[in-house]
């Protein structure tokens, strides 16, 4: 299985070119109604204007706000360091800073994580592989 989020937004050029800068991704499809980004080939994120119907009628309601109450788009990068320094550089808004989760003592995924909020409102988290952070780490 692949999980291929799908997301409604309301300028899906602008959250292309964010998206793309802060993975590292490419546009495989790109125009002003939908997107399909990639990443080492993969399908990471799809993008979809709120108005457009296309043959299956409105996927959301541009009008019932915010978008992604409860939901996170989490994405594990490889390089933790350089994607936080690439959403500094773009000045994406950040909900909570790099920290460890868990913030202390054992178990957990052990792993680094920054949030923070898309030009649409959804919480966004980068997260580094599970072990990768300080402290010892088991599954439990």
């Amino acid at each position: 299985m692949r999980p291929q989020p799908l997301i409604c937004v309301r300028d899906v050029e602008a959250s292309s070119r964010w998206y793309q800068r802060l993975l590292g991704c490419q546009s495989m499809h790109g125009g002003p109604n939908y997107e399909r980004l990639v990443f080492s080939g993969q399908l990471v994120l799809q993008l979809h204007r709120w108005e457009e119907e296309h043959h299956h009628g409105p996927i959301g309601d541009p009008h019932d706000l915010p978008p992604g109450n409860g939901l996170l788009l989490w994405f594990e990068v490889d390089e933790i360091d350089g994607a936080i320094a690439r959403a500094e550089a773009m000045g994406a808004e950040v909900i909570l800073p790099r920290h460890r989760n868990p913030p202390d003592g054992n178990g957990g995924p052990n792993h680094w994580e920054i949030w923070l909020r898309d030009l649409d409102g959804y919480k966004v988290v980068l997260a580094s592989p599970d072990g990768t952070a300080d402290g010892a780490w088991r599954r439990e």
